[in-house]
């Protein structure tokens, strides 16, 4: 258990306390996730900074594309009209989360650094090509989402002297295409994901092709996976439900997940892989107005 809690109104105090303790503070965001792994004596340190109350880093607006604060919560994310309309494939999983109470109170950035595998946030946003911006006491970086993870599990950030603090990312919308997020647990509400997958589709000048695509899946490896075997199988092809078969069962065979007593067997989730993705590919195609 920790000895200090910190609990600053801005980055800078935060970044300043970071500092003063050299690598033995570490921080929160929400605690959802933290809190249980200090419990289990997963992790230890000497001072906790809860950045909760930071209010500047609470925020979803449009601006060269859509920002979104590391302190916004699942609950902000799940309402947002502007990701509604933009990005519902983040609204929705983000509505996914947990309990109201869990909403309530967990952050995006949370969800991303906790680099869990199959995290109902971190997922749609690395399909939605994100960035991540992460500041320390000198200065400021950003890395794409999808680069921010060790491809053994876990961050490339350190929680003991960086902060993530924006996420940004240009909505398919904005280039006519569409999103869409699928998700299976054991129950509604309350549970982790047996698997999930988010998805994007950008279509070609002549609206016939598709010029991108972008698929991820969770938990089938140690971080949110990319069926990149999948995309490249869609990309210059046109439109149709045979080549979303094709690209579900690709998806499928790319898909490495492990035996689990609560999430199921390999083959299972596997077969998952296949009918979620080729759902979410439809769903896709339809926002885009198909």
């Amino acid at each position: 258990m920790f000895h200090k809690y910190y609990r600053p109104k801005h980055l800078a105090e935060a970044l300043a306390v970071l500092s003063e303790y050299e690598g033995r503070a570490r921080v929160m965001a929400g605690g959802t996730d933290l809190i249980v792994q200090l419990n289990k004596g997963d992790i230890s340190f000497e001072a906790a900074v809860d950045i909760t109350n930071i209010k500047e880093l609470r925020y979803i607006i449009e601006e060269d594309g859509i920002k979104i604060g590391a302190l916004t919560t699942h609950t902000d994310l799940a309402q947002s009209s502007l990701l509604r309309q933009k990005a519902p494939s983040l609204a929705d999983a983000a509505g996914e989360v947990g309990s109201l109470q869990i909403r309530n109170v967990g952050t995006v950035g949370g969800n991303i650094v906790n680099a869990q595998p199959a995290a109902d946030a971190a997922i749609p946003l690395m399909a939605l090509d994100a960035v991540a911006t992460i500041v320390s006491a000198s200065g400021a970086r950003q890395v794409a989402l999808e680069m921010l993870y060790h491809p053994g599990g876990g961050t490339i950030l350190d929680p003991c002297s960086e902060i993530l603090t924006e996420i940004t990312f240009r909505p398919p919308s904005d280039m006519g295409g569409g999103s869409a997020f699928g998700r299976l647990s054991k129950r509604k509400a309350l549970s982790l994901p047996v698997f999930n997958a988010a998805v994007v589709l950008l279509p070609a000048a002549d609206d016939k092709n598709i010029m991108d695509a972008r698929i991820v899946m969770g938990p089938v490896a140690r971080i949110p996976f990319r069926a990149r075997e999948a995309e490249n199988l869609l990309r210059g092809n046109a439109f149709n439900e045979d080549l979303f078969h094709d690209a579900a069962d690709t998806a499928s065979r790319e898909a490495k997940p492990r035996d689990s007593l609560f999430r199921g067997s390999s083959a299972y989730r596997k077969k998952l892989a296949q009918v979620i993705v080729y759902r979410s590919l439809i769903k896709a195609w339809k926002d885009m107005g198909c």
